[in-house]
């Protein structure tokens, strides 16, 4: 039986983020960690280097050819990783 004072694991986990400024750091690394599985194989398997930094993804890609395809579609690139990490954690990408 619940007490009415209970709360649900996530919802803890949430407010524990939240006040001690942590939800941003977490939806940066999340964002990182899914980029292999969004992108796919070919992608995730020629990305050498990757990071946040001011809400700007930066993405070392050996190909310039994947690279250059990659640059016409950086907005539907963003919006499928905003939208999996429920939050605006990017708004911009440069590829390096």
């Amino acid at each position: 039986m619940r007490k009415p004072n209970d709360i649900t694991l996530k919802e803890g986990i949430g407010k524990l983020l939240n006040v001690y400024k942590l939800k941003g750091k977490f939806d940066e690394t999340t964002i990182i960690a899914l980029w292999p599985e969004l992108m796919g194989v070919a992608i995730g398997n020629r990305t050498t280097q990757i990071y946040i930094f001011q809400k700007k993804l930066f993405v070392r890609i050996e190909s310039s050819v994947i690279k250059n395809e990659l640059m016409m579609v950086r907005t539907g690139i963003i919006e499928k990783l905003n939208e999996r990490a429920g939050s605006e954690v990017i708004i911009e990408i440069v590829f390096l």
